[in-house]
């Protein structure tokens, strides 16, 4: 019996929706708009991704979420669908960290990736993973400077992906380094992940559920009235 998977990607500006079967993408839906239109879009590439994926929701092993880290807003959005799904249909949630995902778009036969989000300021949240993809340091929030992974980038080659990519290359010139630009989380990286933890029954309580933020939301103070 084939196991459907729906996956959903909202941690960055890339609103991203597949749909997997056997932990292979069968149908993608994203778009990467930098207004943050995720609440508008989401739902609608839901629909769509099912629609030609040719299933209905109720066909859907489980759903699967990134968890995060991320935008604030972006998480919520995902994470509220993601659970409003898999309660109305009672099916199983699957979280997926946001980076782990993301180094899957570096194929490397040696070194490590390090996968990284843009932050504020000089600030990246980033994680690193070895050519299997799997992590040798946990997820961190760090800011750059000159000698930034420097212990990694002495011992071989470092991929760096993900959108922390454009102010990290202007900091660091080791020559193991490897940029990879113009890279987002995509739900299309997330279908092995999630598959393999749904075999294992590695599911989170829909109704506890949250996303990894990494740090505490912080509401900006609104500026003073003129």
């Amino acid at each position: 019996m084939n196991t459907y998977i729906l996956n959903i990607e909202t941690a960055t500006t890339n609103c991203s929706v597949s749909l997997s079967k056997d932990g292979e993408t069968i149908v993608l839906k994203e778009d990467n708009d930098k207004n943050y239109s995720h609440a508008e879009r989401l739902h609608v590439y839901i629909d769509a991704v099912l629609k030609e994926g040719q299933i209905t929701s109720k066909a859907l092993a489980a759903v699967s979420v990134s968890k995060g880290p991320g935008s604030y807003t972006g998480l919520r959005i995902g994470v509220s669908a993601a659970k409003g799904l898999c309660y109305g249909l009672d099916k199983p949630l699957i979280s997926v960290p946001t980076l782990e995902a993301l180094a899957h778009q570096v194929k490397a036969e040696a070194g490590v990736i390090v996968s990284m989000l843009d932050a504020r300021r000089m600030e990246v949240y980033s994680a690193i993973y070895n050519s299997d993809y799997r992590e040798i340091r946990e997820t961190q929030a760090e800011i750059l400077d000159e000698s930034s992974f420097s212990k990694y980038l002495e011992k071989g080659l470092v991929y760096f992906v993900g959108n922390g990519v454009e102010k990290t290359k202007t900091l660091i010139k080791h020559p193991n380094a490897r940029f990879v630009d113009g890279k987002l989380p995509s739900s299309n990286d997330m279908g092995a992940i999630a598959n393999s933890k749904y075999k294992k029954s590695d599911t989170e309580d829909v109704a506890y559920f949250e996303p990894y933020y990494l740090k505490d939301f912080v509401a900006l103070k609104p500026k003073p009235k003129s």
